[in-house]
């Protein structure tokens, strides 16, 4: 493991040596986690050169126009594979076709190259036959200047266009002299870019280990759920099987409660019945006696005379018709006695069987305990085992010199940044004088610009209209002087620019295309991706050196562009073919073993009786009662009857009314006696009564319910009890058996989760490699393209500008000059032609 991750900051060290660039810093996997020890690095991923970036592309536009081609993948292939060499084969068609690959993209560069040389040739000779020319009265360099029609314009026009070749050699000068500074500013702050990025290696190298340990120790708290899973085993596994029967056990158990329930609510019921019957009767014997008490005592009142005299014998007659209806209307002596039933049912209660019930349950219940008792040998060799297996992941970290191959890769990153910082000086001292060079050139053109300026300004302020060629001003002649004097360190000085320019040209030009832009959008990757390029022996360079496989498919643009979406080194390297991760953290290898000690988990909870024989006989007993064969429909007809025939009530109402229609009297006095006796009979006897036998109806039409489908519940319950007791006997075990496995594989997914946890942790987020892609961005991206190449090309580009205007600016700086400068002879012409002239006063001939 440590060989795995070793490597590539190996690699990216040997990357950062040979560049001596910096380095730099800058995020899986399905369900990779957060929570791992992160890096926060310090060098940002984004470089941006600030407002100078528009000279920058303005440049890189240029270069498009002059190497228009695309990147030449298949000629740098054949370039690096060595396959054009001048020395031996330079007429094989193999050289031929290469070169002619070579000179097709190079065309543009080539041309202007060769104009550049040109211009590097020609204007020191064309400089040095105008000096001989001059000198020779020859080129301008006579003193005498013809006078022309056009002469006004041809000197505006002149002054107009130096002045504005003068602008644009400054715009240029100006580009130059920015990009030399921008150059030194950001070579300057190199240390503070190479130090950020060192810092950033050591925080990814010091933060790898403690992700690694993270990851290990955190099997102490898979370890501890797991514990609490063996502690709970009564609950989670007890509770469980005990979950699955109870749809089956406890409906059941609650039909038998309910019938040991309804033995004791029968036995209840009849008895009060009987009672209340006993009760009634009482009643009925006492209410029939009252009431042949009120009918004698009426009938020894209607037998006084009076009744037989007009007008009462009418009333009395009906009086003495209506006696009959004061009698007892039920026949509550024909209900039947309940005492055989009773008896029944209270030997049938001799067998508690509620206590049945409840042993049942107690016995059905106790399977969670039963299942603790068993599991006990069990739980402490599962937790030994799991000790163990936590001993071997922690040793993993120990196995693998993980902590001696970082140590060897910080003094490797310690050598290259002391290496770095001791030649950092010495790259700061040539980039002073390399400034200073620009410095001068900037310099020198500018001079050439003053001059021309001066010239310009004085010859433009001292010029005269009225002075002849002869006769002009000092300032006039100054500015001449100055413009010659600029013409002639352009032609001491511009080819020396030029030289200059041509050669940073095809340096920068070339860098530009065949590095740079070929970097940013990947296609350098790929050309070094070629097989067997780089090593004839490996058909894949980055595995050959890495894993020691060259038929691994590794890429570089595969690695930059995993390191740049920041995944871990084990999986961008494909590390697996040196150290398997996914096979040292196996399942099988780690689980194998607590499948083993669940495996010897059995759980035998006995025979669980729900209902024994004495129970079952009690329900057959029960069942064959014969309740339901009660003559219900008798206690129901005499019980929902009158208690009297006649309603006591009414009767005394209709016979006040009767009584005060009858004269005073004995007989009416002895009438309205006999009414409040009737009326006391109906309220202390008939009411209470027929209350009784309200409630005895009532009692009797429920219990008639109840009992009416007694027996086939019962029968429903036995059957319902034979078919669950034949489950518990022949398939629990088949329940205790799946469960078991349940809860092993919960178990089990503990360590699962957390080994899957690990692998995923390691294969994409343990040294997640994005400083790797940053610092490669920070070296050939930043480093050389932005600090180097951009602000050279930019360089050339205003130099060449500026020098490539020289050449008609000094042409034009000649022929204005002529106007300027003090003639030493001029034109003589008539009065006519001196007018048209503008010439107001005649002037000798002057002869040289």
């Amino acid at each position: 493991m440590a060989h795995a991750l070793g490597i590539p900051l190996l690699l990216g060290l040997m990357w950062t040596t040979v560049s001596q660039g910096p380095w730099a810093s800058a995020e899986e996997a399905g369900d990779t986690v957060s929570d791992i020890p992160t890096v926060q690095y310090e060098t940002k991923e984004v470089y941006r050169p600030g407002p100078i970036g528009f000279m920058f592309r303005m440049t890189c536009l240029f270069i498009h126009m002059v190497l228009p081609q695309p990147f030449p993948e298949d000629t740098l292939r054949q370039v690096i594979e060595k396959k054009f060499d001048f020395a031996s084969d330079q007429r094989s068609p193999e050289s031929v076709f290469l070169m002619v690959q070579i000179i097709a993209y190079e065309l543009g560069v080539i041309i202007c190259a060769v104009l550049g040389l040109l211009f590097v040739i020609l204007m020191p000779l064309v400089g040095f036959f105008f000096g001989l020319c001059r000198c020779c009265n020859k080129c301008g360099g006579e003193m005498h200047q013809r006078q022309k029609k056009s002469g006004p314009c041809l000197r505006k026009y002149f002054a107009v266009s130096l002045l504005v070749l003068c602008i644009l050699i400054s715009l240029g000068v100006i580009f130059g002299f920015m990009a030399s500074q921008h150059q030194t500013t950001r070579i300057r702050g190199t240390r503070e870019l190479a130090r950020s990025n060192f810092q950033d290696m050591k925080s990814l190298l010091n933060t790898t280990s403690e992700q690694i340990k993270y990851l290990l120790n955190e099997y102490d708290t898979t370890k501890m759920r797991a514990f609490s899973h063996l502690d709970g085993i009564k609950s989670l596994l007890g509770n469980r099987i005990l979950e699955q029967l109870k749809p089956r056990v406890v409906p059941v158990m609650d039909g038998l409660q309910d019938v040991a329930e309804a033995i004791k609510k029968t036995k209840e019921t009849l008895v009060h019945v009987n009672k209340s019957v006993e009760t009634l009767k009482t009643s009925a014997a006492q209410l029939s006696i009252s009431l042949q008490e009120i009918r004698g005592s009426l009938e020894k009142t209607l037998s006084v005379p009076e009744c037989t005299q007009e007008p009462a014998a009418k009333t009395c007659d009906n009086i003495r018709n209506s006696l009959s209806q004061l009698e007892v209307k039920p026949k509550l002596d024909q209900l039947p006695s309940l005492d055989k039933q009773i008896q029944s049912v209270d030997d049938i209660l001799q067998t508690d069987l509620s206590s049945l019930v409840q042993k049942g349950n107690k016995t059905f219940n106790d399977i969670p305990q039963k299942v603790e008792d068993q599991a006990r040998n069990v739980v402490s060799d599962t937790k030994k085992t799991l000790i163990s297996i936590g001993s071997s992941i922690y040793k993993i970290h120990d196995q693998i010199p993980i902590e001696e191959k970082l140590s060897e890769i910080m003094k490797s990153i310690n050598k290259s940044e002391s290496y770095i910082n001791s030649h950092l000086p010495s790259v700061q001292k040539y980039d002073s004088y390399r400034w200073l060079g620009s410095l001068l050139i900037c310099s020198l053109l500018s001079l050439i610009v003053v001059f021309y300026l001066l010239g310009l300004l004085c010859g433009t302020i001292g010029y005269s209209h009225g002075a002849t060629p002869t006769r002009r001003g000092f300032v006039s002649n100054t500015g001449g002087v100055f413009l010659m004097v600029g013409v002639g360190i352009s032609f001491l000085f511009c080819w020396i620019f030029m030289a200059l320019v041509v050669l940073t040209f095809v340096v920068g030009g070339n860098l530009e295309k065949l590095v740079c832009e070929p970097y940013q959008n990947r296609k350098l990757f790929r050309v070094l991706d070629t097989p067997y390029l780089l090593n004839k022996n490996w058909e894949f360079y980055l595995s050959g050196m890495i894993l020691n496989k060259s038929d691994v498919n590794l890429t570089f643009e595969q690695v930059y562009s995993d390191c740049k979406e920041d995944r871990g080194l084990y999986n961008t390297l494909k590390l697996e073919n040196i150290y398997n991760i996914s096979e040292e953290l196996s399942m099988e290898k780690h689980i194998e073993s607590i499948h083993q000690d669940l495996d010897q988990l059995t759980v035998n909870v006995g025979r669980i009786t729900l209902l024994d024989d004495a129970g079952r006989q009690n329900l057959l007993n029960f069942s064959n009662l014969d309740v339901d064969k009660i003559d219900f429909s008798a206690f129901l007809a005499e019980t929902s009857k009158a208690p009297v025939k006649v309603n006591l009530l009414l009767y005394a109402n209709g016979l006040e009314d009767k009584t005060n229609s009858l004269p005073q009297g004995d007989l009416r006095t002895l009438l309205k006696n006999d009414i409040k006796t009737i009326r006391k009979i109906y309220q202390n006897q008939v009411k209470s009564m027929a209350q009784q036998m309200s409630s005895i109806y009532q009692t009797v039409e429920a219990f008639q319910q109840e009992t009416s489908d007694l027996g086939e519940r019962v029968n429903g319950i036995l059957s319902s009890l034979n078919s669950t007791q034949d489950f518990l006997t022949n398939h629990i075990s088949t329940v205790i058996t799946e469960e078991i496995k349940n809860y092993g594989d919960v178990l089990v997914e503990y360590f699962e989760d957390y080994l899957t946890w690990v692998d995923i942790s390691i294969t994409y987020r343990v040294a997640s490699c994005k400083p790797f892609a940053t610092a490669l961005d920070s070296t050939i991206q930043v480093f050389f393209c932005s600090f180097i190449v951009d602000p050279m090309n930019l360089f050339w580009f205003g130099i060449g500008k500026a020098t490539f205007l020289l050449l008609p600016a000094l042409i034009f700086a000649v022929k204005l000059a002529k106007y300027y400068r003090r003639m030493d002879s001029e034109d003589v012409y008539d009065d006519m032609r001196n007018r048209n002239f503008g010439l107001h006063k005649h002037y000798p001939k002057l002869t040289v």
